[in-house]
C-alpha cells in the first residue's frame, strides 16, 4: 500500500504498465527523468502490498525495473526449472539454518576430533 506521496505521484506522473500475478502493480513516468550521469530514461517503480519488501518482485518484473529488459518476461516464457517466488525469511522463525548453527538447536555440536590447531615453526 503506498503512501499518499506515492499515490500522488502516481496518478500525476505514472502509466500503469501490468500486474503480476499477486497484484502489484509496475508503473513507469509518462516522461524522461533526469537520472544520476545525466541519463535520461522513464522511471519505474513498483506498488508493494502493506509489509512487503523489495523480494517480493518476482524475476518476471525484475528486469524490467531494473531496465535490463525493455518488457517483463511473459509467465509461458517460464523455464520448467524455474521456481515460485519465496520471500526473504532472514530474521523469522522460518530463516536458514544450516547444520551446526547456534540458532539450530541453541547448541553447538561438540568437536568431532578431526582439527589440529596450526602452531608456527620456531
Amino acid at each position: 500500500m503506498a503512501n499518499f506521496g506515492t499515490w500522488l505521484h502516481t496518478r500525476r506522473k505514472g502509466r500503469l504498465i501490468g500486474k503480476d500475478a499477486d497484484g502489484r502493480c509496475y508503473y513507469e513516468s509518462t516522461g524522461p527523468a533526469r537520472l544520476g550521469g545525466g541519463v535520461k530514461r522513464a522511471e519505474r517503480w513498483v506498488i508493494y502490498h502493506k509489509g512487503e519488501d523489495a523480494s517480493a518482485v518476482p524475476p518476471e518484473w525484475w528486469g524490467w525495473l531494473h531496465h535490463t529488459l525493455d518488457a517483463p518476461i511473459p509467465a509461458e516464457e517460464r523455464k520448467p526449472w524455474q521456481i515460485a517466488h519465496q520471500p526473504n525469511m532472514t530474521g523469522t522463525p522460518q530463516a536458514y539454518r544450516p547444520q551446526g548453527s547456534l540458532y539450530e538447536k541453541g547448541e553447538h555440536p561438540p568437536a568431532t576430533g578431526d582439527y589440529e590447531a596450526w602452531t608456527p615453526q620456531t
